[in-house]
């Protein structure tokens, strides 16, 4: 068990500090008011296996790629379709398909893997993100305790 002042492992006691019951270390219980010892509780080892953590998998991010305006206008402009007749081919509004050929409208997902499907060209790249470990988000001086978050201040 560790002390919940400074982290210290080893006998405790339990201990009154303003009010407050803290399971404290010999160093730290001198801040209050000691109320009785506490034993130390040995951990027994379990017989079940262990479960081994897999790594976290990468997340698949998917985004739209820079040029993607010039790349449905030279599309579209393949195929022989005026803007109007492509907005009606794709059920979207011609203002819509304006507004992304200039780039001033960046389409959502959904609608890019539409124009992917119908201009056959490729709007959306697939980019991997590998996630934190979880030995990186950890402290690596152990868990947390109160003297991590207050000052002691010593009576003179």
């Amino acid at each position: 068990m560790q002390c919940d002042m400074c982290g210290q492992d080893g006998f405790l006691f339990c201990t009154e500090v303003e009010g407050t019951r803290l399971d404290l270390c010999q160093n730290c219980s001198k801040f209050g008011k000691v109320l009785f010892s506490k034993r130390p509780v040995m951990k027994k080892e379990s017989k079940k296996a262990k479960i081994v953590e897999k790594a976290p998998e990468p997340e698949i991010i998917e985004l739209l790629v820079e040029d993607y305006a010039n790349k449905i206008k030279s599309a579209r402009e393949k195929l022989g379709l005026k803007q109007i007749e492509f907005a009606k081919r794709i059920s979207e509004k011609e203002s819509i398909v304006q507004n992304m050929e200039t780039g001033k409208f960046q389409p959502p997902i959904t609608l890019a893997r539409k124009l992917e499907r119908f201009l056959n060209i490729r709007l959306v790249e697939e980019i991997e993100e590998k996630p934190i470990a979880k030995d990186d988000a950890k402290p690596k001086d152990g868990p947390l305790t109160l003297g991590d978050f207050v000052k002691v201040r010593k009576k003179k």
